[in-house]
């Protein structure tokens, strides 16, 4: 196994100015699984292709273990890379595909056959060794594309996209495989999706990039606690953070009718620099539902944002409400999670403070997380 170093790595397409990848530093740890996130053009396929010799590094370096591999072909740097079009042989058989890397490099025949059927019996592909890709599924045909990469041993995964073909529920549970399998073969993995639900469940650590960028670089959980900035506080999370301006008063911020104590330091530093407002993140959960009437108001003057329910999501035990508010004069989409047997209608209006002590604030100006 080794660990993975990208020492400030940049790439540079021909006849154009700005870096797909500008000065990425990332260290993957031995045994790690990281996942690269992002939309589409952030940079994290040609990233992953850097790592892997398919794409030149114009400034910086890329490590495997001790070995600066940064200008070496890719048959040099001891990896394995598992492709979103599986790239499977049509005229070969599992056993003849998973076997064809060990059988060019002059691998004898005795090793290939053990080490196919060893890793045909960790992905549950024994019964299918003699059959043909055409015969297998979709998620059968991922799990080949990865026996082909373990049976090589190599020190470094890389896999770019693999369940994009697959449908919801075969990716769901393709994810878990995957994840699970790295686990016991311990080897480091980099891992490319698009799929920010994806990421949060497979990566022991997530880098997520925009414009070539790394905007942050954290265990799903504290990401998803702590997002850096305003474009990982909107991409992390499904359904996405609710992203609000509102005013700072005394006390804290303006949220309709009612006043949400902020940290104080946070507050601070954004008078600090003149702003006059900031912009509060809330996670859909961590909304609670209110009642204008008890809170000493009335129905006309409810407390925190009123919103009016446009869809609900049903997904059984919880429901996500869809629905726009008023907030500083102008229309805002709000989501909402609520709990599964307490849903209200389509059109209904419900009033809503975020949670003390749940909240996320950022320079509107900057988009940078402020002092929490």
């Amino acid at each position: 196994m080794a660990t993975v170093t990208f020492d400030k790595a940049t790439r540079v397409y021909p006849g154009q100015e700005k870096p797909a990848v500008d000065s990425l530093q990332i260290e993957v740890g031995d045994g790690e699984f990281l996942v690269l996130v992002g939309p589409s053009g952030c940079g994290k396929s040609t990233s992953l292709r850097m790592l892997a010799g398919l794409e030149d590094v114009n400034a910086g370096a890329i490590r495997i273990g001790d070995r600066d591999v940064t200008h070496l072909p890719p048959k040099d740097r001891d990896i394995a890379m598992v492709f979103q079009n599986y790239a499977l042989y049509p005229h070969m058989t599992v056993a003849d595909n998973m076997g064809f890397a060990l059988k060019i490099a002059g691998v004898n025949k005795a090793d290939i056959r053990k080490r196919v059927e060893e890793a045909a019996k960790i992905l549950d592909l024994t019964d299918y060794l003699a059959r043909k890709p055409k015969a297998l599924s979709g998620g059968q045909r991922q799990r080949v594309a990865m026996g082909r990469a373990i049976v090589r041993e190599p020190q470094v995964f890389l896999m770019d996209e693999p369940l994009s073909n697959l449908d919801a529920k075969l990716r769901a549970s393709t994810r878990t495989q995957i994840a699970t399998l790295q686990r016991r073969l311990g080897t480091t993995t980099v891992y490319v999706t698009h799929d920010q639900v994806e990421a949060m469940t497979m990566g022991d650590r997530v880098a997520v990039l925009k414009d070539g960028l790394l905007q942050q670089l954290d265990t799903p959980r504290n990401m998803y606690d702590r997002p850096a900035n305003l474009f990982v506080a909107g991409f992390i999370g499904s359904p996405a953070m609710n992203l609000i301006e509102v005013p700072i008063v005394d006390g804290g911020v303006k949220f309709g009718n009612s006043i949400v104590p902020v940290n104080r330091d946070s507050v601070a530093e954004a008078s600090g620099k003149g702003d006059t407002t900031v912009t509060v993140g809330v996670r859909p959960e961590h909304f609670d539902l209110v009642n204008g009437e008890s809170e000493g108001l009335s129905k006309d003057d409810p407390a925190g944002v009123s919103v009016t329910v446009n869809v609900v999501e049903e997904l059984g035990s919880e429901s996500n409400v869809y629905g726009s508010a008023s907030i500083g004069g102008e229309d805002k989409d709000v989501v909402v999670r609520v709990h599964g047997r307490k849903v209200p209608e389509k059109g209904e209006v419900i009033h809503v403070v975020p949670r003390a002590g749940e909240t996320h604030v950022f320079a509107t100006s900057t988009g940078e997380r402020l002092s929490d």
